[in-house]
């Protein structure tokens, strides 16, 4: 039996990555993608990366009804400016290059930027560099379905709520840009905006597990946690291009 293209055990495999994705995108702000896209592109090529963006919307919007005391536009309005274009070229990047030559790249170049961060590299917050960080996140995105890690490394010293704050507006901002794109190109469907309401309802479950974990990782483990899913999200994204 098969409800949207996906039997019941796959339902149940992707509802389980779904709730772990939701509770840890809830808890520091990114890694929705990082932890579910992997999973659900076994599942299903097609969820990825479109359904997957549309998922992590409700997370991050969420995210910020509760940080909203820590939202400031003006820290991401540049990140926003060069998360448009970003957009907008990572779609037409995955027409031109593929798939496997794009993530490559991107992995690379994510793994560097960790390396350099733990080296002790702190990227100053003026205009050019976030535009250049948003530019970079919107291209990933759209060709990943992770577009949070590169976010997360500018933001990596803020306290907790700060970085939560950002990074959701962010994201929610930047996926809907995504989406629109795909859609544009026809790589969105109605087919697969119903997959992604579907699991809407898991992702709100997922946010309201994530009170507990959100108190952890604000005892001092946010920017560890930023580097771990940083490197992570680099190895996925490698290791999915190469195999």
């Amino acid at each position: 039996m098969e409800f949207l293209g996906l039997s019941a055990a796959a339902w149940a495999v992707a509802v389980g990555i779904v709730f772990v994705g939701a509770v840890i995108q809830s808890s520091a702000g990114f890694g929705f993608g990082i932890v579910s896209a992997p999973v659900l592109v076994v599942l299903d090529p097609a969820l990825v990366p479109a359904v997957v963006i549309g998922m992590g919307v409700p997370a991050s919007l969420l995210v910020i009804w509760r940080e909203r005391a820590n939202v400031r536009l003006a820290t991401v309005q540049w990140v926003l400016l060069g998360r448009l274009p970003g957009s907008y070229l990572g779609a037409l990047a995955v027409v031109a290059l593929g798939d496997r030559a794009l993530a490559l790249m991107f992995a690379v170049s994510l793994l560097t930027a960790v390396g350099l961060s733990v080296a002790g590299l702190q990227v100053r917050h003026t205009a050019p560099n976030m535009a250049a960080v948003g530019l970079v996140s919107g291209a990933m995105g759209t060709a990943t379905s992770i577009g949070g890690p590169p976010l997360a490394l500018l933001y990596q010293r803020e306290s907790g709520p700060d970085l939560r704050a950002a990074m959701s507006v962010l994201l929610a901002t930047g996926s809907v840009m995504s989406l629109s794109f795909l859609a544009l190109g026809g790589a969105y469907s109605w087919f697969d905006a119903q997959r992604t309401i579907a699991f809407y309802p898991v992702v709100l479950l997922g946010f309201a597990a994530s009170r507990w974990t959100v108190r952890w990782l604000d005892g001092g483990y946010t920017r560890a946690a930023v580097l771990v899913f940083a490197a992570g999200a680099a190895l996925l994204i490698g290791a999915r291009a190469l195999f």
